[in-house]
């Protein structure tokens, strides 16, 4: 948990520094992302392709809430 003492801190940062902390955290945070991808693997990833009842719901929710509209 983050203490008091430390957003006391960066609440009396300038801006300048506020937007060095940030940048030097997401940097952070961003490498910690690239290291959830190992290389040399496969990820499946899905895809609308094919998804005939999807689209089929999609439709029919749409269909629904335009009659709402002209009711």
């Amino acid at each position: 948990m983050v203490s008091s003492e430390l957003i006391s801190t960066l609440r009396g940062l300038s801006r300048a520094d506020k937007f060095y902390v940030m940048q030097v955290l997401l940097t952070e945070l961003a490498q910690q992302e690239t290291d959830l991808i190992k290389p040399d693997q496969s990820y499946p990833v899905w895809s609308p392709y094919d998804a005939v009842e999807a689209a089929d719901t999609m439709l029919k929710v749409l269909q629904a809430a335009k009659t709402q509209d002209h009711a």
